[in-house]
């Protein structure tokens, strides 16, 4: 019996197309998830999630020997097709979530790598979409649960949800004192719990039948086990109200946007089939910040790997491998994942750099300490300091990547674009969104998506929303002399790009609240200086030209806190009236956390990317989708408060502080 045959079963038993949700502890091996992608591919009329919660990534998807692989595929031909995937989809040494997408998003893998009781306390679900079957290969680790961690299982999981392991044949039949006090402290937190034998696929969906039907009348305590699982998940409920999640399941839902983030959360509202209509004030998609020609992709560390530090390391990798199923879809997007540099510029940012690489132990493929010499080596041209360097990072054509998923999500479902419309009012009635353009008309739409960039802030709902807009010049430079030769990005004071037709990028300037978009000379200027600044000995430097005058002017909105924003409009007017009633009393710290904070039905935004937007942008479009659809996030509630749009005022609420 293998994960494989548990969902040939529990598809077979489903009553509606509602996701079926899986849980594992520990991991499968790579043959595992190769017959599971060829059965899921067959017949995926339900959606796959499943959520594996393991120790650490020593167990990646890819780290079978190529030669073993190769001898089952001999055995299973029909499954070749599936190799290349799995084996190059590996996870990192992360903590947290990463989701891995397969099969045009069809089936998500999940994997919660940290502490069994911490990733599941921090975990998002919605009531419809708990798990409805736990599984595990890896019985030892099974085994060692404790009761406190099978409670937490428990509150996760639907009510009826069995707990699966295998044995090899002839130990169900004589269990071990292990795993007997194991199923005692299993049957307590409400879980039937069923081991089956290593057998075949097609036996082992007959033993999960017969397994289930026998033990269907050996009923467990459900009363005490039921009400516990309440009261967990109440609890739950509570720790979430400061930042709600909100879903809908109506359509259609309208997106006001052309770039990255709109063009992501199309995408993944797509591969969930839901109708869709996107409003674009230029005449074409990517026409502000994400035209330019070349975007660095890399994560943002902190010395002490926060919540922040820990989110971009996900959101990295989620859109790195993102871009590489949009590649294997057929569509063009120009990128090189090269590498990024990360390099001092002076005593402060050096003693920056260094604070990081000695803060925590970063897994080898998100960070490494380079010296000066490997640092000449990997950039192919002389670098004369130290630093970070990205080895998974690198740069992608920005608009190339939005247009890639525009087109695939228009592939997948209804998506009405509305081009050279400006959304410049919305109205709320009778509990739908009305958008209006001058006084044209558009709707009645159940919900709506706001992540159009720097015009966020436009609208009555989000005009006190804490982003501000930041101008960028992009030079965009010709290739010559030993500047040809740059092999990975240069991050320093500024940023410079390998080449891409013939062209470098170097850049950007940083101008809060611009009077306007007009090319800027000084800013062209300033853009080479920063790599005087960072490089002064290096003669390649003398190469970057930028008398053409060639740029590109965009404007990003950012955050203070360098965290995207996504999720509910908040009701700010609703908030500062409860605010005058509960402010700077021994209880006011006590309501602001028992009492959900005030939002705007129906209402989204997703924005404040920065200049990191093709890093954070696609997870923070994935998480909103899978909120909007009340499916299991890829974040969990750290992240969530992380990137509240009302994190502002709540951080300094549940302190009791003023605002």
């Amino acid at each position: 019996m293998t994960v494989s045959s548990l969902y040939q079963y529990v598809k077979t038993t489903k009553t509606d197309n509602s996701p079926i949700v899986l849980g594992q502890i520990g991991m499968s091996a790579p043959k595992t998830w190769l017959t599971l992608l060829a059965e899921h591919q067959k017949s995926n009329a339900h959606m796959l999630i499943i959520k594996t919660f393991i120790p650490h990534a020593s167990d990646m998807l890819g780290n079978a020997p190529q030669q073993a692989i190769e001898f089952f595929i001999q055995s299973q031909p029909s499954l070749a097709p599936y190799i290349d995937t799995t084996l190059n989809t590996k996870l990192i040494n992360i903590h947290g979530i990463q989701r891995l997408s397969l099969n045009n998003d069809q089936l998500i893998l999940d994997f919660h790598i940290g502490e069994l009781k911490g990733q599941i306390e921090e975990m998002l679900v919605f009531q419809q979409t708990l798990i409805s079957h736990w599984y595990s290969e890896n019985t030892q680790s099974l085994f060692h649960i404790n009761q406190s961690q099978l409670w937490q299982m428990a509150k996760i999981s639907q009510d009826t949800a069995p707990l699966l392991f295998i044995h090899s044949q002839g130990q169900t039949e004589h269990p071990s004192p292990v795993q007997v006090d194991f199923q005692k402290r299993a049957k307590q937190a409400g879980f039937q719990c069923l081991a089956l034998a290593n057998n075949t696929e097609r036996q082992g969906r007959v033993d999960i039948d017969q397994q289930i039907n026998t033990h269907s009348s050996k009923s467990v305590d459900k009363d005490i086990a039921s009400q516990e699982r309440q009261a967990l998940r109440y609890q739950q409920a509570i720790h979430n109200n400061p930042f709600p999640l909100m879903g809908t399941k109506e359509d259609p839902i309208a997106i006001i946007g052309g770039g990255i983030a709109s063009a992501h959360l199309a995408l993944s509202l797509a591969n969930r089939q839901r109708k869709l209509h996107l409003f674009c004030k230029d005449p074409h998609l990517a026409s502000q910040a994400s035209g330019n020609k070349q975007g660095a992709l890399y994560p943002l560390l902190t010395p002490e790997n926060n919540t922040l530090s820990q989110y971009f390391q996900q959101a990295f990798l989620y859109s790195r491998r993102r871009l590489e199923a949009l590649q294997q879809s057929g569509f063009n997007i120009a990128h090189d994942l090269c590498g990024v540099l990360h390099t001092g510029f002076d005593e402060r940012s050096q003693a920056r750099i260094t604070k990081i690489l000695t803060g925590h132990a970063w897994d080898p493929n998100i960070a490494r300490s380079v010296d000066k010499q490997l640092a000449s080596q990997l950039a192919g041209i002389p670098i004369d300091k130290s630093g970070i360097f990205y080895p998974q990072g690198g740069w992608v054509c920005p608009e190339d990547y939005t247009l890639a998923a525009m087109n695939k999500a228009m592939s997948l479902t209804h998506l009405e674009l509305h081009l050279n419309c400006h959304i410049d009012r919305l109205e709320q009635k009778d509990n739908q969104w009305y958008l209006y353009q001058g006084e044209q008309e558009y709707g009645p739409f159940a919900s709506v998506v706001l992540a159009n960039g720097h015009a966020l802030t436009q609208f009555t709902q989000t005009k006190t929303l804490q982003l501000s807009g930041f101008r960028g010049q992009v030079s965009h430079i010709p290739s010559k002399g030993q500047l040809s030769e740059l092999q990975t990005v240069l991050c320093a004071h500024g940023y410079l790009t390998p080449k891409y037709q013939q062209t470098h990028c170097v850049g950007a300037s940083y101008v809060k609240n611009a009077a306007d978009l007009n090319f800027c000379p000084q800013e062209q200027r300033d853009n080479l200086n920063k790599m005087h600044h960072s490089y002064p000995n290096q003669p390649w430097v003398d190469d970057i030209d930028v008398s053409d005058n060639d740029a590109r002017v965009g404007v990003r909105m950012v955050t203070r806190d360098h965290a995207p924003m996504m999720g509910p409009v908040p009701d700010v007017e609703q908030l500062l009236a409860r605010y005058e009633q509960h402010q700077l009393t021994p209880e006011s710290r006590q309501y602001w956390q028992n009492t959900p904070a005030p939002i705007h039905q129906g209402l989204y935004v997703l924005g404040g990317l920065g200049s990191r937007g093709l890093s954070s942008g696609p997870l923070a479009a994935e998480a909103l989708a899978a909120m909007i659809c009340e499916q299991p996030l890829p974040i969990n509630q750290a992240a969530l408060a992380l990137l509240s749009p009302n994190r502002m005022w709540m951080r300094k609420l549940l302190k009791g502080k003023a605002l």
